[in-house]
């Protein structure tokens, strides 16, 4: 049975000062749902939810037996992905994972893919850009679940869901953060010259920094609750990248990389344009050096 409830209140987008009224939706299908209500009824946690939500909820799940991946949550950040975005949602909910996508104010179907899928989604009403969603993501995780570990997963169908589980063993294993990267096996694929920027990247991040990473700048990673508990990112669009990674390479965290297969494929292609991000990686970076320095 579904309990609906429709309201909607002023809150405030995460880190970012900007005025937002955030919208969450639990899926027809979790039990997530319960966690969600109660939050939303309780005091104003990380996300600066006030009581008042839109909420359509269900238990339907809560009563099923205990599965493999029950200490895991996915953040999906979706801007825009109506086409892709219901498939990968359902391939990790079907593999019995609990996953939260956050809709950057989509301007096409994106919110009732995510929904039809079983995810519970959280809803900008303004883009606030990948930053703004990671950030978002990581509240949200810690709010409406308590799962021990937070993976992070790409919408548009380039991560790969076997790859997601293999990295949750590893961080079973005492890590405190799993990193993908592209550049431990031969599997994925890519240009010389797209290769050649993200080492160098990769070595500009490395510089100074706490652990050396193969790949500084890859989407898949996942990471313990007590670590998300302390990630802050003031920037809300690409630029976050670089800050994320310097956050999750502190010296007092156990750090691992896994190798992970990223699947350019033409849709991913056509909407992220990647060798130009690779140059606009390269320069954030670098930037982002030169701005902050090195630790100390």
């Amino acid at each position: 049975m579904t309990a609906t409830r429709t309201e909607e209140s002023p809150a405030v987008a995460p880190s970012t000062g900007e005025s937002a009224s955030v919208a969450v939706r639990p899926p027809a299908a979790t039990g997530l749902a319960s966690r969600a209500m109660a939050a939303a009824h309780g005091d104003r946690g990380q996300l600066g939810l006030q009581p008042q939500l839109h909420l359509a909820t269900s238990d339907q799940r809560d009563g099923r037996a205990p599965g493999p991946w029950d200490d895991t949550v996915v953040v999906v950040r979706v801007y825009n992905e109506a086409s892709v975005v219901r498939g990968v949602i359902e391939e990790l909910v079907q593999a019995g994972l609990a996953v939260i996508a956050v809709d950057d104010a989509s301007t096409d179907a994106s919110a009732r893919e995510i929904d039809a899928a079983g995810a519970l989604r959280v809803s900008h009403p303004v883009n606030l850009g990948a930053g703004g969603a990671l950030q978002t993501g990581y509240e949200a995780a810690l709010r409406f679940t308590d799962a021990r570990y937070i993976g992070c997963f790409d919408a548009d169908g380039q991560h790969q869901l076997s790859d997601l589980l293999a990295m949750v063993e590893r961080i079973r294993e005492g890590y405190d953060v799993v990193m993908g990267s592209r550049f431990l096996d031969s599997r994925t694929a890519m240009s010389p010259l797209r290769r050649f920027i993200l080492r160098v990247a990769t070595r500009v991040m490395n510089r100074k920094s706490g652990h050396r990473l193969t790949d500084a700048h890859n989407g898949l990673r996942l990471i313990t609750r007590d670590v998300a508990s302390r990630i802050r990112l003031s920037h809300t669009g690409m630029a976050y990248a670089s800050e994320l990674e310097e956050q999750l390479t502190s010296p007092d965290l156990r750090v691992v990389e896994h190798p992970v297969h990223i699947l350019y494929t033409d849709y991913s292609r056509a909407k992220g344009q990647p060798l130009l991000n690779s140059v606009n990686i390269l320069a954030d970076t670098i930037a982002h050096r030169i701005s902050h320095g090195g630790r100390s």
